[in-house]
């Protein structure tokens, strides 16, 4: 049986096209058929009526309000429908999946209820991020089965610090910004629906070390359908 997955890509300063490819390829390997739109809105809506097993965010797509983002407002600028918000809840409700990709806690930013279901949002009053660059990340401790017999690993990305986070998250890989040891990759429940979220992605260089690979099968795979292995 397939698993279909709706990529919704595409957004500012990202190579989302190249990334979005690359994630296409890596759930590919556990079973999963993806389709890439970066037609954001009318993709959203359409899930009310059109169901698919996992909804992948790997956009950069909010209000873009601060006068440094005017001139890719035209061209970038996402203020979301009430349609769009029925067919995500709609798509959550029959506990369809939901796997958010780094600038997926930017996104929607008009929509308080996203950093709800997400697990976190992005504060721009707070949160922040070094230069692109080398990295370290830690497996946390505790054996989570997303994570469970995966090591540390170095990497090139962005580490997203100071999100405002849900309560119920729990950081099962982190990574140093600013003297603090920040969760870059969280799964939970949003009532029936399985939602993962991996701040780290920025560009191809992300997907280089096979941990990162391997979690992106392995969360696609749980949040897409409760198991955790589709080889």
């Amino acid at each position: 049986m397939t698993v279909r997955n709706l990529i919704l890509s595409g957004g500012v300063n990202h190579p989302c096209r190249e990334t979005s490819a690359r994630l296409a390829e890596l759930l590919a390997e556990v079973g999963i058929e993806s389709e890439v739109t970066e037609d954001l809105d009318a993709a959203m809506a359409g899930l009310a009526s059109a169901p698919v097993d996992l909804v992948t965010v790997n956009a950069l797509r909010w209000r873009m309000g601060a006068e440094r983002y005017a001139p890719q407002r035209d061209e970038w600028a996402l203020h979301l429908s009430s349609a769009a918000r029925t067919g995500m809840l709609a798509h959550l409700r029959r506990a369809g999946g939901l796997l958010g990709i780094h600038t997926a806690s930017i996104c929607f930013d008009d929509w308080p209820e996203w950093g709800r279901i997400l697990g976190g949002a992005w504060d721009w009053d707070r949160s922040s991020h070094p230069p692109l660059g080398e990295a370290r990340v830690s497996v946390a401790p505790g054996g989570d089965p997303l994570v469970s017999g995966l090591g540390d690993f170095a990497t090139v990305d962005e580490i997203y610090g100071f999100l405002r986070t849900e309560p119920d998250v729990e950081g099962l890989l982190v990574a140093t910004h600013g003297g603090v040891a920040h969760p870059v990759l969280w799964r939970r429940h949003f009532g029936a629906a399985r939602v993962v979220y991996d701040a780290l992605g920025h560009d191809l260089r992300g997907y280089e070390p096979s941990t990162q690979r391997e979690v992106i099968r392995r969360a696609g795979r749980w949040a897409a359908t409760g198991e955790w292995s589709g080889r």
